[in-house]
């Protein structure tokens, strides 16, 4: 559940921040503000239901998934498929977040 929701948060930053890029970079109308601002509230809210004993650690293995999804985002939306290096350096982030995730820690 927990990379769901880590999944679910990534599409929603890259998305808000996409729209500002948009709007800022590609001359697109300031309307593309509008549900920018929307997802980036709904990736913090989607941050907050990640079960974790802290924030730091729960970012910090945010991180590695959203370092994929944008790798995704960059294929899917803008057109350029990530090349060996960036599928390899996606795996290693993904391996890093679910040590941080799995690891087994005392109560």
């Amino acid at each position: 559940m927990t990379y769901t929701i880590y999944a679910a948060a990534a599409l929603a930053e890259i998305a808000g921040c996409f729209a500002f890029w948009a709007w800022w970079r590609l001359d697109k109308s300031a309307l593309w503000l509008i549900p920018g601002v929307i997802s980036l509230i709904a990736f913090a809210w989607l941050l907050t239901l990640v079960e974790a004993n802290a924030a730091g650690r729960a970012y910090a293995a945010y991180g590695g998934i959203y370092i994929a999804a944008s790798l995704g985002w960059l294929w899917l939306a803008e057109g350029v498929r990530p090349d060996r290096w960036d599928i390899i350096g996606a795996a290693v982030c993904i391996a890093g977040a679910s040590i941080i995730l799995l690891a087994p820690r005392g109560a």
